[in-house]
């Protein structure tokens, strides 16, 4: 059967598959339509499974907010190339995977991936939908839900960066403010109290070993005591607790105050934050863009 480009044009619009690939299905099934559909639909999904180990370390992050402001949700989604991460269709499945995430209160992406969409798929189905139609890995990398009987305020860094701050007293724009502060300079945790007892041994360990290889390059008549020693390695791990916590650090927007002066003066207290950056963690491979593109022009002509 000869195959029409109204055909072609008909199985993009139904399936949003590539022209040559809708083509191909065409071909393959003699021009009928439902088997064009579903020869597409196993081939989106056997490509899907093919790109599942490329790295995506590219992506946004969303966050859902509920209309009280006591929850918020907050998603990284991932892809492999900022092209795609910037595009619209993108953007707005991670927005609604964010909702999903806030609406079902879970942190296990296996059922996020579960849940029905407002299309009626499933988050993997459309998942693997784009990844069919635009030829990158895709993947949700985490989740985080917060909840406070205060107010949840949020700021966002462009799509690569989001943060999410749970507040008791204050307002709405000392919340994004705060949020912003946090975007920008990455406080560890809000008091030293709240600090990983692991990173601040690692510090200290650090601090002993450097005191000690100074004091020993000294002259041994200008060598310290050890009491002085130990009193420069706690000013120093005062000073390296204070630039990791949100409270002790100085306000970004204003750095003759301290953030908890800020908060002080306006009756606010912070109980939670969370900052979520695309990429953190993972391993980018360096890619040469050129050869790349003369590859897939030597595929597409069956070199």
């Amino acid at each position: 059967m000869a195959i029409t480009a109204a055909m072609v044009k008909e199985l993009r619009e139904i399936t949003s598959a590539g022209m040559m690939d809708c083509k191909k299905a065409l071909a393959e099934t003699n021009g009928d339509m439902d088997a064009a559909i579903e020869f597409l639909r196993k081939k989106g999904m056997a490509g899907a499974d093919k790109k599942a180990g490329r790295v995506a370390a590219e992506g946004v992050i969303a966050v859902a907010i509920s209309a009280d402001k006591k929850k918020a949700a907050i998603v990284e989604v991932n892809c492999e190339t900022d092209f795609v991460a910037k595009g619209d269709e993108f953007k707005a499945f991670a927005d609604e995977i964010a909702s999903i995430a806030l609406t079902l209160g879970t942190t296990d992406i296996d059922a996020i991936m579960a849940a029905t969409m407002a299309s009626g798929k499933t988050v993997d189905e459309r998942r693997r939908e784009m990844i069919a139609k635009i030829g990158e890995n895709m993947t949700m990398r985490r989740v985080e839900i917060i909840e406070t009987s205060g107010a949840i305020g949020q700021y966002q860094h462009g799509e690569k960066i989001g943060v999410v701050v749970a507040m008791e007293g204050g307002n709405d724009g000392l919340i994004r403010d705060v949020a912003m502060h946090v975007a920008a300079v990455k406080p560890q945790a809000i008091s030293t109290d709240d600090l990983d007892p692991s990173v601040v041994e690692k510090e200290r360990v650090f601090q002993i070993e450097k005191a000690q290889e100074d004091n020993d390059k000294l002259p041994e008549e200008k060598r310290k005591p050890l009491d002085i020693i130990e009193k420069m390695i706690e000013g120093r791990m005062r000073k390296f607790a204070a630039e990791i916590t949100l409270l002790e650090q100085e306000f970004v927007k204003d750095p003759s105050l301290k953030v908890k002066d800020l908060l002080k003066t306006n009756a606010a207290t912070v109980h939670t934050f969370i900052r979520l950056e695309v990429g953190e963690g993972i391993e980018k491979l360096e890619t040469n863009f050129a050869e790349e593109v003369a590859e897939a022009a030597r595929a597409a002509k069956g070199v």
